[in-house]
């Protein structure tokens, strides 16, 4: 012979997958619940149909769940032999394990049958599919967001209802027979449990309702809305003993708790999509080229739109290309200037920040003085409360602005700009409702005389500053719902009738209003923020988020098909979740902050509240666990000491560095498989194995 014969290819190496942690779980969990390996993986064609009928009965009866056909990828044939096998394998079961295999399949079908009906009653279900197929998935993922705050806060005012406000209403109206015992400040000086809520008495104009509406003042002060009214110590249903303190505590740390692991859990779930997103160039390229189409897009003009972003998607990588070659080829001389210039920049952007920050401190400290000082007219006294309100507005329209003017001299590739934009404005408007409180705190902490420093606190200008916070975090949110409102009446709609019926150059260049997705975002994760911090000093304040969202969301979806047009540089649905969620996460994380400082370290105070009777509110935890059986103080102490502290810390440190490890060796099968992938383009015979 001439020719040697040719030596079998071996087959694709994929038995390091079997080599896994997560596969071997996976594995043993099967096992345990009375499957076979064999589960694992589907027949594959005629070969798999073999292997299927070849299992003996005494295999067959071993899984508790056999597999439906209709899950195997065989042709309609195959599904039927296999069907046929299945069916003639009962009779070698038993009759335990028969009624086992119906009931799990009964159950399927019932909890499928729920989940379709649950989904025709979710909210807003037919006007995000509409949107969805009018305009792509990236300004659907805001409307679904905006949906999932809604929830959220609806669920966080059932808890705070049902744990805080109801017990106060049902004790104090006696239903149920119900009474209960008002809180007796203790060891406390006499000039400190002053309290004379500004209520209306008597004859009052409409114009008064109208400004306490807005501000939270008169009449709003001294209902449930706000902290103050809450000086019940413990409400007595029956015979039980409901400690209202304790449990006002407790629904606060309970709706942080909820709103945390429900933002993780949605985050997940956006982070697995983002990876699988977090391609090369050339698989990003191959992406857009062949798999970039939005098939949900129904309308023409979308479809237009979505062919110029995926053109512009395109340049950006072009242009990010040329970027990083341009950076490969420059010289010392022009990074230093380049690097200079950035710093300039970056000094500006701290001014501006700074510029913002004091401005916001000048204007909460001048509006906390003269809030109680009749100036002029009713609605010069309104905009003087209203003042800090206004100037965070202010700060949140201009900063922006500034940034995305000098963002373009930093010379960043364009989807870095975005982000460095985007991340420089959820820094300013989160970082104002920060400068907010500390300006709150540094009036409320302020004593200059001794009997200040009883209290603890400026008992003369804040005799119960809960309720203080609580209607500064009232007045931001109706603001902030007021010019949402108002940009859309008096922007919006005229600049649509100037554009629709004039013809002028300069009217026609300005054009309609962009539907910023990420401007969208950041204005609702700004009111959510105000929410998780005012819901501790306005148990109610959920309720008012639930109906601002819910309106804003028809106002958002009116301006989007009568008024607006979507961003030339729309966001990829998977991307955008993620980052949505990242940066609602980090507002929740901000509020963490002055809640803690308000509960563990600001004197609580005398005159008002749940808490009138303790230093601060979290007092009312030792307070509670020193009347538990002394056994149970024992293991309370010991879980919260040092001793016990410190292993545990050890060990989560153990289990973070199993799941980096775990992570690592996901990562490296991911960049083996993308290595198989590159081989079989190239080979396509690689992974076909001779016969």
């Amino acid at each position: 012979e001439v020719f040697l014969p040719e030596e079998p290819r071996p087959a694709a190496p994929v038995d390091f997958l079997q080599e896994l942690p997560s596969y071997q779980s996976a594995l043993r969990r099967r096992a345990a619940a009375g499957g076979t390996q064999e589960r694992r993986a589907a027949p594959q064609g005629s070969a798999g149909l073999r292997a299927a009928e070849a299992r003996g009965p005494e295999q067959e009866g071993g899984e508790l769940a056999a597999r439906p056909a209709r899950e195997y990828p065989l042709t309609i044939a195959e599904k039927r032999r296999l069907r046929d096998c299945q069916q003639a394998d009962i009779k070698y079961i038993s009759g335990w394990k028969q009624w086992k295999r119906t009931s799990s399949k009964s159950l399927k079908k019932v909890l499928s049958e729920v989940r379709e009906l649950f989904s025709y009653l979710e909210l807003w279900r037919r006007d995000i599919h509409s949107i969805e197929g009018k305009f792509g998935t990236g300004i659907q993922s805001y409307f679904s967001f905006l949906r999932f705050l809604v929830l959220l806060n609806f669920i966080i005012f059932i808890l705070m209802f049902s744990f805080v406000t109801l017990p106060s209403i049902i004790s104090e109206y006696g239903i149920f027979n119900s009474s209960f015992a008002k809180i007796s400040p203790k060891n406390i000086e006499p000039h400190c449990t002053v309290y004379k809520p500004s209520g209306n008495m008597g004859l009052v104009y409409f114009y008064t309702y109208l400004k306490d509406l807005l501000s939270g003042t008169g009449f709003l002060e001294v209902t449930s809305l706000f902290y103050g009214y809450y000086t019940i110590d413990a409400a007595w249903l029956s015979i039980l003993r409901y400690n209202l303190p304790l449990a006002y505590l407790l629904a606060t740390f309970a709706y942080l708790a909820l709103s945390l692991l429900w933002i993780i859990k949605r985050s997940v779930e956006g982070f697995k999509q983002n990876l699988v997103h977090d391609e090369d160039q050339f698989q990003s390229y191959c992406n857009k080229v062949f798999a970039g189409w939005d098939f949900c897009i129904t309308d023409p003009h979308a479809a237009r739109l979505k062919h110029r972003s995926l053109q512009y998607e395109l340049q950006t990588d072009l242009e990010e290309e040329r970027l990083k070659r341009k950076i490969a080829d420059r010289t010392m001389k022009e990074k230093l200037r380049i690097y200079s210039l950035r710093i300039f920049i970056n000094i500006i952007v701290i001014a501006v920040l700074s510029g913002c920050f004091y401005s916001i401190y000048r204007a909460t400290v001048f509006s906390q003085e003269n809030s109680n000082v009749s100036i002029g007219h009713d609605v010069t006294n309104l905009l003087v409360q209203y003042l800090p309100s206004i100037v965070i507005t202010l700060a949140n329209f201009i900063a922006p602005q500034i940034f995305s003017f000098l963002i373009r001299f930093e010379d960043y590739s364009p989807a870095f700009e975005i982000r460095l934009t985007l991340m420089r404005c959820v820094f300013v408007r989160l970082a104002n409702i920060g400068v907010l409180l500390f300006s709150l705190w540094s009036q409320i902490s302020y004593c200059a005389t001794d009997e200040c420093k009883a209290c603890g606190y400026n008992y003369e200008l804040y005799p119960c500053w809960e309720s203080e916070v609580g209607q500064e975090m009232y007045k931001l949110m109706i603001f902030d719902f007021i010019i949402i409102l108002a940009g859309t009446l008096f922007v919006d709609f005229p600049r649509k009738l100037l554009v629709t019926h004039c013809s002028c150059k300069p009217v026609q260049w300005c054009g309609l209003q962009e539907f910023g997705i990420s401007d969208n975002v950041l204005e609702i994760i700004y009111g959510q923020t105000i929410c998780w911090i005012g819901t501790f000093f306005s148990p109610l304040l959920p309720a008012i988020a639930t109906i601002k969202y819910f309106f804003i969301f028809y106002i958002k979806k009116i301006s989007l098909i009568h008024t607006c047009k979507p961003a030339a540089r729309p966001i990829r649905a998977s991307s955008s979740n993620f980052f949505f969620l990242v940066v609602l996460l980090i507002g929740l994380v901000l509020a963490f902050i002055p809640l803690g400082i308000s509960i563990a370290h600001i004197p609580s105070s005398k005159a008002c509240g749940p808490f009138r009777s303790f230093n601060t509110s979290w007092a009312v935890v030792p307070d509670t666990v020193l009347g538990f059986p002394t056994g149970l103080q024992q293991v309370l102490h010991g879980i919260a000491s040092e001793a016990f502290a410190v292993p545990f810390f050890m060990v989560i440190c153990l289990i973070m560095f199993y799941f980096i490890a775990l992570a690592g060796a996901h990562k490296q099968v991911v960049e083996q498989l993308r290595e198989q992938l590159v081989m079989v383009r190239f080979d396509p015979l690689f992974c076909t194995p001779k016969v």
